[in-house]
């Protein structure tokens, strides 16, 4: 696994499909630099089972990140297509219907290997034949991208572990609050909870405080 975290997010241009139901070609994250900040996310597979929970739960949030100035990205190694299919199917069939955020088309896997979040990697055995080696498929990543293009957060699950959408949601807080102030998140910090200088005598005050 690959430590993004105060590097640019690597770029893409693939097939996604977006607001439920339109497959585009050349989708790519720079559309929102210096716009928006970004939670782009992977999952491992359509049509499975803890995803379409995580799917769900952050179109649940999903106006709480649009009024944060928050872009919700997401992909998968599947292709546009089944991404598609997936879309149409109802939520108590399983499906992800009522999804508008993009989901990005990652078919030749090399997204989820510049982001350090492929399950597998190719190798060659004697005879010279291409092989994979594990499913090949993205764990479960999350990367907090600034408007700069710089990821500030990422967290990786494995594939039987959901995330949590109030975590990401609290990450996106922090992040504002230290652009806007200028302070740094101590452990455990939330809205309306004190921040502090990053200075000997700042974390001083705050621990003699709390």
């Amino acid at each position: 696994m690959s430590v993004l975290v105060g590097r640019k997010a690597p770029h893409f241009s693939v097939g996604a499909v977006v607001n439920g139901d339109e497959i585009i070609e050349n989708f790519s994250l720079d559309q929102y630099l210096g716009k928006k900040h970004v939670i782009f996310f992977f999952y491992p597979k359509d049509f499975t089972f803890v995803c379409p929970t995580e799917l769900h739960a952050f179109q649940e949030k999903i106006a709480e990140f649009e009024k944060r100035g928050v872009a919700i990205v997401a992909a998968s190694t599947d292709t546009e297509e089944s991404h598609w299919g997936w879309l149409q199917m109802p939520k108590n069939a399983g499906g992800i219907q009522g999804i508008t955020y993009p989901i990005v088309a990652d078919t030749t896997k090399t997204i989820s290997m510049n982001y350090g979040v492929l399950a597998g990697a190719y190798d060659y055995n004697d005879e010279g034949e291409m092989i994979a080696n594990g499913p090949m498929i993205a764990y479960r990543g999350l990367f907090l991208i600034d408007k700069e293009g710089i990821v500030q957060h990422q967290v990786v699950n494995n594939f039987p572990l959901g995330r949590s959408v109030s975590e990401a949601l609290r990450m996106v807080d922090a992040l504002l609050f230290h652009e806007e102030k200028g302070e740094v998140c101590p452990a455990n910090w939330e809205p309306g909870k004190d921040g502090m200088k990053d200075t000997h005598a700042g974390v001083a005050d705050y621990l003699a405080s709390h």
